[in-house]
């Protein structure tokens, strides 16, 4: 296992002084972590080192054909003060299975951690105190070869940048207006809808303008194929309460496999309740909307762990889930994920690591 050279800043920034005004993504931290892959020679020059911008020659392979993958968690100041981190196995287990699909290599999962709580703890008094605040952290790769040519990249830097944030949603909690998208395609199974990577997010950009200029904060994606069923929200996974089960599409090679979906389903089964991963169709929603089985809809993910949907309109039809309130179960995961997260509630699953 590489060693880690620490170079600590002499000019520390200063961190925020109204931690309700930290949007999302806006703040970095005093410090960052890269390494650097070339084949033949394997990872070497691991090193945390002052935050700032990087060296990059105009014909970087990923600037021009996108082979870039990433990944998103959070560090959580506990109610006891203590330094928490939620899955982060899980995080980089999904950035090796990215990279076997992106042509980027392998890295140690172990070493990766390793350097994940080196950053956090050094850069530790940026996590923020508030209640629904938490540090977020970017593990990212990308070829670095200097050729315009399509081939996998030689060489590849892995970094990870530190951010804190409030919630992902102004609104918080409160229930989202999504729309169900019917004219673009997010991803088709053989391609690269499962994975983590720069190309999934760039070609959705023009689905969540539209969306946006309707005033709806996502957009929910039908299959590529037959346009008739539910796949994933732009930023979430999503699930559907009926009155006899709790239903989220099961992963058929164009939806990501999120940690937070995957908690779900495991705090939900750990609960006696019936979830089930299947295909369904947006007809079904409808139906169940109309007759009444369809009682609450959520999506799940790290940035906003989970968010209620209020409203989900579908062409010219608007479905309105719980009266447009935080449906029970929705707001009995968010208690207990959360709880968990920031120490509050007993984690009986293991799922937290602590710096």
């Amino acid at each position: 296992m590489l060693d880690i050279k620490i170079e600590k800043t002499t000019h520390p920034k200063p961190k925020p002084a109204d931690e309700s005004k930290l949007g999302f993504g806006k703040i970095f931290t005093d410090h960052m972590f890269i390494a650097k892959y070339k084949d033949g020679a394997g990872w070497y020059d691991a090193s945390i080192v002052p935050y700032g911008p990087i060296e990059l020659d105009p014909s970087l392979m990923s600037l021009h054909y996108g082979q870039s993958i990433f990944e998103g968690l959070k560090a959580y100041r506990g109610v006891d003060d203590e330094i928490r981190l939620f899955r982060p196995e899980k995080n980089f287990a999904r950035l090796n299975y990215s990279a076997e699909r992106m042509c980027l290599p392998q890295i140690d999962e172990d070493f990766a951690l390793k350097a994940l709580k080196a950053l956090v703890d050094l850069d530790q008094e940026w996590i923020p105190h508030a209640e629904g605040t938490s540090l977020y952290l970017r593990p990212f790769m990308f070829g670095t070869d200097q050729y315009v040519g399509v081939h996998p990249s030689s060489e590849v830097y892995f970094m990870i940048i530190c951010s804190p944030v409030g919630a992902y949603y102004p609104t918080g909690l409160d229930p989202v207006k999504i729309i169900v998208e019917d004219k673009y395609v997010r991803a088709v199974k053989g391609g690269t809808g499962y994975i983590k990577t720069a190309a999934n997010y760039a070609q959705s950009l023009k689905a969540q303008q539209e969306a946006e200029e309707k005033n709806y904060s996502q957009v929910l994606w039908l299959d590529g194929i037959e346009h008739k069923y539910i796949e994933e929200v732009g930023t979430m996974n999503i699930f559907f309460v009926f009155e006899d089960e709790i239903v989220t599409p099961a992963l058929n090679g164009s939806i990501l496999s999120g940690i937070t979906r995957m908690s779900c389903v495991d705090m939900l089964k750990e609960w006696g309740l019936p979830v089930v991963e299947r295909q369904i169709s947006i007809d079904e929603v409808i139906e169940g909307s109309q007759n009444g089985r369809l009682k609450e809809c959520f999506g799940s993910g790290t940035a906003a762990v989970i968010s209620p949907v209020g409203e989900l309109m579908i062409g010219e039809n608007k479905l309105i889930f719980n009266d447009g309130k935080i449906g029970e179960l929705s707001q009995r995961l968010y208690d207990e994920l959360t709880g968990i997260q920031w120490g509050k509630v007993e984690d009986k699953l293991g799922w937290m690591i602590k710096i």
